[in-house]
């Protein structure tokens, strides 16, 4: 049995682990799925202070509140910078980190820095439609270009339109800083590069490459399946799962 704590992108909720809890459950490891201040259904909570080390401190806040250890620690897209954050803070909790399309920062780093095309996009939408700090979800395409978050059947589809929520300007400009780097770098680290639709690929593919810049990832082939193989090879263990690629860094 294993310990998951699943951490959602951004604005989205504890809501988008609804289909993948349950199976984890089912195999009998315990989840648990925060939503993140501001977010989801604490929506009503949304303020301008709201910050990345806001969301640092609901993850932390979790794993002491109910005493969790060894955990896998699991963050989507944005939440990876949250996830190394709270695994910075809370080093002796963390089993293992995974990075599914999700950012990878080096300390000092935030939103920003990652992606200074995207943060620039964000403020656009939060001067237009969020006085200057709400950052509104981003729009919806049509399905051949990636519908929204790459969903572009329903009922999915229509369910996410009604569920995702304004973001916090702050949540993408505040730096990660960090005070426990080595303690970090010692924990196992896997990134997973989904490659469900054409949106999700553009993005994973661009994740990704912020993930070797830190110097933590290892290259891998583009070919999903040669991928699982070298992750194979590397740990021992087969990839869970079709369609993802995985490789440890």
């Amino acid at each position: 049995m294993a310990i998951y704590v699943l951490v959602h992108c951004g604005w989205h909720g504890a809501w988008c682990w609804d289909k993948v809890a349950p199976l984890l459950r089912a195999a009998g490891h315990q989840v648990y799925a925060p939503t993140l201040t501001g977010l989801g259904e604490s929506a009503h909570l949304l303020t301008p202070a709201i910050g990345l080390d806001t969301h640092i401190q609901d993850v932390v806040g979790l794993l002491e509140k109910d005493d969790l250890r060894q955990v896998i620690l699991v963050g989507h897209s944005y939440s990876g910078i949250v996830i190394t954050g709270a695994a910075d803070r809370a080093p002796d909790r963390i089993r293992s980190l995974v990075y599914i399309d999700a950012v990878v920062p080096q300390d000092g780093q935030s939103l920003a820095d990652i992606g200074p095309f995207v943060i620039n996009a964000l403020r656009r939408e939060a001067n237009k439609h969020g006085d200057g700090w709400r950052v509104p979800p981003p729009r919806e395409r049509p399905a051949f270009l990636g519908g929204l978050y790459g969903i572009t059947e329903e009922p999915d589809l229509s369910m996410v339109r009604s569920k995702v929520t304004a973001q916090p300007l702050k949540t993408f400009t505040q730096p990660l800083h960090m005070t426990h780097q080595e303690a970090v770098s010692a924990i196992p680290h896997t990134f997973i590069q989904t490659t469900g639709g054409a949106d999700l690929l553009a993005d994973a593919a661009y994740l990704y490459a912020c993930a070797s810049r830190t110097g933590l990832a290892h290259p891998a082939d583009q070919d999903g399946s040669r991928r699982d193989d070298h992750r194979a090879a590397r740990t021992g263990r087969p990839a869970a799962g079709t369609g993802l690629g995985c490789v440890d860094i």
